[in-house]
């Protein structure tokens, strides 16, 4: 079975359209979802949708977190519009409260198997939702990953997607899907093949003018979340 990780989507439904296409010209027949499907831009309940036409296992996000603290007045609506945009805030008008409930409900950590092939689902690490593991991480940190109980550790939140052999298991960071910080106009992803437990990252191109003229319209100041779709 071939099996589709992603993660970091970020409301970026655009991004998502394109990979969830190529995934099912590639013959995908699970996705592993590995948490923010909310916060910088603008329609996760389209993510939602489209995710919904899949079998898919999920977790939570420090997105979903931040989401959370928003709706129940935990964290300052103006320092986090500052730091990463309105999506947050346009979440919580477009998401329904009993989708927001299941979100707010999912497991930070999740492990299941697929034809005798095991994989530990995390956002950050597993030790921490939101541990930041990027390529150049030491030796020592990419080793604190390790599973002896898992072929795969799934990891995602640093936007950046990369490999590593551990001592018993194969760290897989599947960059972002939503918002790339290696490439704008990428979307990046990763597909698991049980059969023979090969993977393969993808970079699938998404046109992102229709999100950059969203940022203008719904942003005050134009600023990070519109630069890194150029980078």
């Amino acid at each position: 079975m071939k099996v589709g990780v992603i993660s970091d989507i970020h409301g970026n439904n655009y991004a998502l359209e394109a990979v969830l296409k190529t995934a099912k010209k590639e013959g995908i027949e699970k996705l592993l979802v590995l948490g923010d499907i909310v916060g910088y831009y603008y329609h996760p309940e389209i993510v939602l949708d489209l995710l919904s036409e899949w079998d898919y296992e999920i977790i939570k996000g420090n997105h979903e977190f931040i989401l959370q603290d928003l709706k129940e007045n935990k964290i300052d609506p103006e320092f986090l519009k500052e730091k990463y945009g309105s999506g947050h805030e346009h979440a919580l008008k477009n998401i329904d409260c009993k989708m927001q409930h299941w979100l707010f409900s999912l497991p930070m950590q999740k492990s299941i198997v697929i034809n005798n092939v095991s994989f530990q689902m995390n956002h950050g690490s597993p030790s921490s939702n939101d541990e930041y593991i990027y390529p150049d991480a030491s030796i020592e940190q990419l080793e604190n990953c390790d599973s002896s109980e898992h072929d795969f550790v799934l990891i995602g939140h640093s936007h950046y997607s990369f490999s590593f052999k551990c001592a018993n298991s194969i760290l897989i960071n599947c960059g972002s899907v939503g918002q790339s910080r290696q490439k704008g106009g990428l979307a990046y992803w990763v597909v698991i093949n049980t059969t023979n437990k090969t993977f393969e990252t993808k970079a699938t191109p998404y046109d992102t003018s229709y999100l950059l003229e969203e940022i203008k319209k719904f942003e005050s100041k134009i600023g990070y979340s519109f630069n890194i779709l150029q980078r």
